[in-house]
């Protein structure tokens, strides 16, 4: 296949560099200053299931300058999307099919609108990888599995083209019938794990040993087990039970990417997750209050952490 990976963060430079490895042909449609790293270092990778370097990359800024691509492996930060969406617009022009691995569902019908719905397929990954100091990307888990499934029964043919690639290249993928609700229950479970631990700043151990913390994430899982409901797919046999056993059954030092977002200053997905359930729950007119509070708590330090000095009055 030939693949266009956007977004080559940990996520999208794992997928890419295993395809590579298979012999796919793989492009890096990147920002300037991650090209210029990758030019300049290469792109690594260290995991469980072997590591693989590869020093020369096609590399490109502009998606003009890819010829052919078959599929887009989309990556970036859900506060990125709107940014891409020219590019993204170019390549699905050019036949290729949008597989976004973002958290959340608001994105999908935003890239169906800009691409096509016929263009775009649902997948969602569970991995856990990051970049070091020289860009290469360090997986630190067991998990390298993805869920990807058509949002139109004609995308099965590609769904398991690109399922038969990614074993080919080590990769674990399933293909589902029922995508939209792989991804609803993602979606229900990261809103409550990552809005509780950021908006407490606390790991999982000290959540778990608060009875109102742990109250907290059951609200959130209910909340978004409804909204799920609203829109025809249903969580009631699977959420909130299961959320909050997976919950608990963490290390106590375990806690969310956005939590670990926040600690660095970072920009968070805030609008892209909590956001997001909002809009969609006032389309159903569906009240949704410890959601709206948390996203409150978190609103101001979406764009990045700045420390201000407190005064006493």
């Amino acid at each position: 296949m030939k693949v266009t990976v956007v977004g080559a963060g940990a996520l999208g430079g794992y997928f890419g560099l295993r395809l590579l490895e298979a012999g796919n042909d793989v492009n890096f449609l990147v920002r300037e200053r991650r090209g210029g790293q990758l030019e300049e270092e290469g792109l690594g990778l260290i995991s469980p299931y072997g590591d693989y370097k590869a020093d020369h990359l096609q590399i490109y800024t502009n998606a003009d300058q890819i010829k052919e691509c078959d599929l887009v492996f989309l990556s970036v930060k859900g506060y990125h999307l709107q940014g891409v969406l020219p590019q993204l617009k170019i390549l699905a022009a050019k036949g290729a099919y949008i597989l976004p691995v973002l958290n959340g569902i608001e994105h999908l019908s935003i890239l169906q609108e800009a691409c096509g719905e016929d263009k775009v397929l649902g997948g969602l990954a569970f991995i856990i990888a990051t970049l070091d100091d020289k860009g290469h990307v360090c997986h630190t888990s067991s998990q390298h599995d993805f869920i990807i499934g058509g949002l139109d029964e004609k995308q099965r043919a590609v769904c398991d083209r690109l399922a038969k690639a990614a074993e080919q290249a080590n990769i674990n993928v399933a293909v589902s019938a029922t995508i939209l609700t792989e991804l609803w229950k993602k979606y229900t479970f990261i809103t409550a794990f990552s809005g509780i631990t950021t908006a407490s700043r606390l790991t999982i151990g000290p959540i778990r040993e608060n009875e109102a913390l742990t109250n907290l994430s059951i609200e959130v899982l209910q909340e978004m087990t409804q909204l799920a409901k609203a829109y025809h797919v249903d969580l009631t046999d699977i959420m909130p039970q299961a959320g909050a056993e997976q919950i608990k059954s963490f290390p106590d030092e375990a806690t969310s990417s956005m939590h670990q977002d926040f600690r660095k200053g970072l920009p968070l997905e805030v609008d892209h997750l909590l956001g997001g359930a909002l809009r969609l729950a006032n389309k159903r007119s569906l009240k949704i209050p410890h959601i709206e509070t948390i996203h409150a708590l978190l609103k101001p330090y979406e764009h990045g952490r700045q420390e201000r000095t407190a005064i006493d009055i």
